[in-house]
């Protein structure tokens, strides 16, 4: 990211409409707008989750997904019809030059109007397998790291497509979403690391999550989150 910041080049919302299983319901399929949307402490006006146990809140109010990731896609899973345009992973910002490596958590960031705060990275949940017809996608979403992120809104205001993502403040600069990830998903048990995290403004599931496994010295079952509910 340069010091004038990154180039959004989308904004986009989506409506929380019935879904693939049995009563389910999914937002995941955002479009993008035209014009400035205000960003609130929720997201983006008129944007909608299907289910705000998992989705959604104050710590998941906007999602952000580089679009340089959306080559290595196709790359991993061949042409895809959603990956010709933003939104795939029902994701409200979209951009290029920022990616997991490049963002901490706790960083502040101006967007118009709004300043936002990266609260977590995405633990990817299987609307995606369903989305993209491909079983294991949150799976593969979930080993690669890249996952996006989520941001608090800490100042509402509005932004639009065009503007720039600019970095203000890097508390915990050697704490990269992509370190986090690999904590989480893939050096899963490493005490040492689990016992620096603590010291992180984790969201509550997060610090749940670390201070289960330092007790337990196991790692959660992802399946209900990962593969979801019976298709029957």
């Amino acid at each position: 990211m340069s010091d004038d910041g990154v180039l959004i080049t989308a904004l986009l919302r989506g409506r929380a409409v019935p879904y693939t299983r049995p009563g389910s319901r999914s937002g995941i399929d955002k479009r993008p707008l035209h014009g400035r949307v205000r960003i609130g402490e929720t997201g983006l006006d008129g944007d909608e989750q299907g289910d705000l146990r998992v989705h959604g809140g104050a710590d998941k109010a906007v999602h952000h997904y580089p679009r340089e990731h959306y080559r290595v896609w196709r790359e991993e899973i061949g042409a895809h019809a959603l990956l010709d345009a933003p939104g795939a992973f029902g994701e409200n910002l979209s951009s290029e030059g920022l990616s997991e490596a490049q963002v901490c958590l706790g960083d502040r960031y101006r967007l118009g109007g709004a300043l936002l705060e990266v609260s977590q990275a995405r633990q990817p949940c299987w609307k995606l397998n369903d989305r993209f017809g491909v079983a294991d996608m949150a799976r593969r979403m979930q080993a690669s790291g890249r996952t996006g992120w989520y941001y608090r809104v800490i100042e509402a205001g509005e932004a639009g497509a065009g503007e720039r993502l600019t970095l203000l403040e890097r508390p915990w600069p050697r704490w990269s979403l992509q370190r986090i990830a690999t904590m989480l998903f893939v050096r899963t048990l490493e005490r040492d690391e689990l016992q620096a995290a603590l010291a992180l403004p984790l969201v509550p599931s997060w610090r749940k999550l670390v201070e289960a496994r330092l007790a337990r010295g196991e790692v959660e079952d992802w399946s209900r989150r990962i593969d979801g509910p019976s298709k029957a």
